[in-house]
């Protein structure tokens, strides 16, 4: 599944450069109008990343994402700095499809296991952004990027599956924003080690060429923002790609 992604800062249209509020690239199309788009070229799946909730949670963009969510015919995952079981209702209430949590995800398991209990594993997304040290661990990075937790993907896993957790968003840091193609072997070794898990994998996504590599990989969806934004490729043509295979 190809799934278009949008971040929303005081509603506008944005990117980060691989996390940086410095280094943010603004866009002139409304979030509604890019959502719009991307359902009439074919996304039957959108994402959105609320960075103003993710930096303060009592500035999420409630109002924002709950008109976006209204207007928008297909299923809407949202994140942004999800830490209480308030945020993860609020977001449900307003017709949320699935509510992506990250750092609390790391920092308070069982809090989140109690959250796959309470409202299903399939209301739940875990974003899970690692950095591959030099000797191959895959480290979960929390905080916007800046903490490392010392924790690998594999040990946070284990702990996760038997609530049944079945979704999780992956990117590897290292290629998030760069257009400079996605980590495949990354997502082979996941998708083949945990395959009971629906895989999202993000970041680096620059060409076609990159989606037809993650198609044999196992992965479930693909995150596409600013190759999107930017018009190296349409979504429908991304489909097609993707289904092609």
């Amino acid at each position: 599944m190809i799934i278009p992604a949008i971040d929303l800062i005081g509603g506008k249209v944005v990117r980060l450069y691989q996390g940086d509020y410095q280094q943010k690239t603004e866009y002139a199309a409304s979030a509604q109008q890019q959502f719009d788009l991307y359902v009439a070229e074919g996304a039957t799946q959108l994402h959105l990343v609320d960075l103003d909730g993710a930096k303060d949670s009592s500035q999420r963009q409630l109002d924002i994402i709950e008109q976006l969510v209204t207007n928008t015919s297909v299923p809407v995952q949202i994140g942004g700095g999800i830490r209480t079981e308030q945020d993860v209702k609020d977001l449900l209430d307003i017709g949320v499809q699935r509510v992506v949590i990250g750092s609390t995800a790391v920092k308070n398991p069982e809090m989140v296991v109690g959250w796959l209990k309470q409202y299903g594993p399939d209301r739940i997304v875990l974003a899970l952004d690692i950095n591959i040290t030099a000797d191959g661990e895959k480290k979960i990075a929390i905080a916007g990027w800046q903490e490392d937790s010392g924790i690998t993907i594999e040990a946070l896993l284990e702990h996760y599956l038997p609530a049944g957790l079945c979704n999780v968003l992956c990117t590897d840091i290292s290629k998030d924003g760069t257009l400079t193609g996605s980590n495949v072997a990354l997502y082979r070794e996941l998708a083949a080690r945990y395959p009971t898990i629906s895989w999202q994998a993000s970041g680096g996504i620059g060409n076609i060429d990159d989606i037809k590599a993650l198609t044999n990989t196992g992965v479930a969806g693909v995150i596409l923002g600013r190759s999107l934004l930017e018009g190296k490729f349409s979504v429908a043509e991304a489909i097609e790609c993707w289904q092609s295979a």
